[in-house]
């Protein structure tokens, strides 16, 4: 029997539709065949910061007008200005009541989680500080996150990114020593083709803890729709169908070949996912 996905657990992603409008990426992804979508929320989409951000009831009330549901948000990372590991003190926290509005945001827009990551530390730093600040970061989140009702998924992250979360035994350590209910893991499979894993490693490990995963090609770089790398497509449906996940294979296509025509790039990659759907 051939594997298969639901329509419904493949959700779009506006990363690489920056230079457009937000009315500009929902419209697309309605009229591709979306009805799931994880929102990045950064700059021109959406508007978080430390003190506020933007009109969730709103938002959400459009967006489901439209026939779509938000299934995850992500809260602008790593490369901006907040991140989970920051070693000032005065900055951690801003970036602290930063994280917490994305949790608070995520929960008004109907989002299951918040997608994250362990931030980064100095590379002239002891690994092992930077590694339990991102830890006690993750943590304080997962509780506000307990309070609104939805869960973390973290994320790897590539070598070039970070110096702590990068592997799977890395993701294994820090899930196992935040040990929080509302603390679970999300699958991106560039991460994981760079350090040479495998989609069956991870839930071989995790399983049902994995909830999200950014299932996207790569070679194994790119964040590439699927055709355009070298990722097995056909044998990773066949793992999730063996292990009965139930999540969200958000589309984080980040590579900037598609960002001069986001809808050609979605439209091709729905066409390859099609293949799955039941």
């Amino acid at each position: 029997m051939k594997p298969s996905i639901r329509r419904d657990q493949v959700a779009g992603m506006n990363i690489h539709y920056k230079n457009y409008s937000l009315d500009y990426f929902l419209n697309a992804q309605q009229s591709i065949g979306f009805t799931s979508i994880a929102l990045w929320g950064g700059p021109p989409h959406f508007w978080l910061d430390y003190v506020t951000y933007s009109d969730c009831k709103m938002l959400r009330n459009k967006i489901q007008s439209m026939g779509l549901n938000i299934v995850g948000f992500v809260a602008a990372s790593v490369l901006y200005r907040y991140q989970y590991c920051l070693f000032e003190p005065e900055y951690r926290e801003r970036s602290f009541h930063y994280f917490s509005n994305g949790i608070k945001a995520a929960a008004e827009l109907g989002s299951k989680s918040l997608h994250i990551n362990s931030g980064w530390g100095y590379k002239t730093e002891n690994r092992e500080e930077a590694w339990k600040r991102s830890r006690d970061m993750l943590f304080r989140l997962a509780n506000v996150a307990q309070q609104e009702g939805i869960v973390l998924s973290m994320e790897s992250l590539r070598p070039d990114e970070t110096g702590l979360v990068t592997t799977l035994q890395d993701a294994k350590r820090m899930f196992a020593e935040i040990n929080h209910s509302s603390f679970k893991i999300m699958l991106d499979t560039n991460p994981m083709g760079v350090a040479n894993e495998t989609i069956w490693q991870w839930f071989e490990t995790f399983d049902q803890d994995i909830v999200n995963i950014h299932f996207v090609d790569g070679n194994p770089f790119g964040h590439l729709i699927w055709g355009d790398g070298t990722f097995p497509l056909e044998d990773m449906v066949t793992c999730l169908n063996t292990y009965n996940f139930e999540g969200y294979l958000c589309q984080e296509i980040t590579d900037a070949r598609y960002f001069n025509d986001p809808v050609a790039a979605d439209g091709q990659n729905m066409k390859t996912l099609s293949r799955y759907f039941i």
